[in-house]
């Protein structure tokens, strides 16, 4: 297998074509005047990847900070920040279970299921802390999950196919309903100059989080969760809702 995240950057915003930046970050914004005091200045972008969000909420006048662990996913995000002329962005390459930061942040958003990637036992507590430590009192956690209808209907064990222009990618699901866990396993082929196609092959993992463990985490870890929706709209979530937005305090 090759590193991960390194093949992943490249077919990362082609998997994420269909999200809404926009709406997702008006969302945010909807969080900030519901639920916090003042509006935030600095925001923390929590494993950010390629920065669609770092950069959607810096356009909105957020003094933003992205984290992620790949310095390939990270790269994307400067090669984006330097196009819109925003080459000062702070981007660190860390860990979300145990990052550090030069002070702390009033707001920290967490997008695309990311938390879904903590996997090891006492990983979920570890991030919400290390996100505690670095939130003013006060401060909003936003994030989402994907729900457990997602990973036993929508993953399962199905496979799937992407193509686009210049990448093929085909992957193939497995979930285990006893650990709540799933693999990913998929080859992306990626065209040269000389049209002749490379392949890289790769395994990623999610765990399911039921809402109660979502909530027990929040609470060991010093978050008071005010809201939990199955959209945009702050809605209640329905059965077959596919992710869940998730909005917390720190106390």
């Amino acid at each position: 297998m090759s590193s991960s995240y390194s093949v992943l950057s490249k077919v990362y915003d082609i998997l994420n074509a269909d999200i809404d930046y926009v709406k997702w970050a008006d969302y945010i914004e909807g969080c900030f005047d519901t639920f916090g005091g003042a509006k935030p200045e600095l925001v923390l972008d929590l494993a950010c990847g390629t920065g669609s969000m770092t950069l959607e909420l810096a356009r909105r006048g957020y003094d933003m900070t992205g984290i992620d662990a790949s310095p390939d996913m990270l790269a994307l995000a400067r090669q984006k920040a330097e196009h819109e002329g925003a080459a000062n962005l702070l981007l660190l390459c860390q860990d979300m279970r145990c990052f550090e930061l030069y002070g702390t942040v009033d707001a920290v958003v967490c997008c695309l299921d990311s938390i879904n990637h903590l996997v090891g036992s006492g990983d979920l507590y570890r991030c919400f802390s290390c996100v505690h430590n670095y939130l003013v009192p006060g401060g909003l956690f936003i994030f989402d999950v994907n729900t457990p209808y997602k990973f036993k209907n929508v993953y399962g064990d199905n496979s799937y196919i992407l193509e686009s222009d210049g990448i093929f990618c085909g992957w193939q699901n497995y979930y285990n309903e006893k650990s709540r866990i799933c693999d990913f396993f998929l080859s992306v082929f990626e065209a040269g100059r000389d049209g002749r196609y490379s392949r890289a092959d790769v395994c990623q993992r999610e765990r399911m989080y039921s809402e109660k463990s979502i909530k027990r985490a929040l609470n060991k870890s010093g978050f008071e969760l005010l809201c939990l929706s199955g959209g945009y709209d702050f809605s209640a979530p329905h059965e077959s809702c596919e992710r869940w937005y998730i909005t917390a305090k720190r106390i």
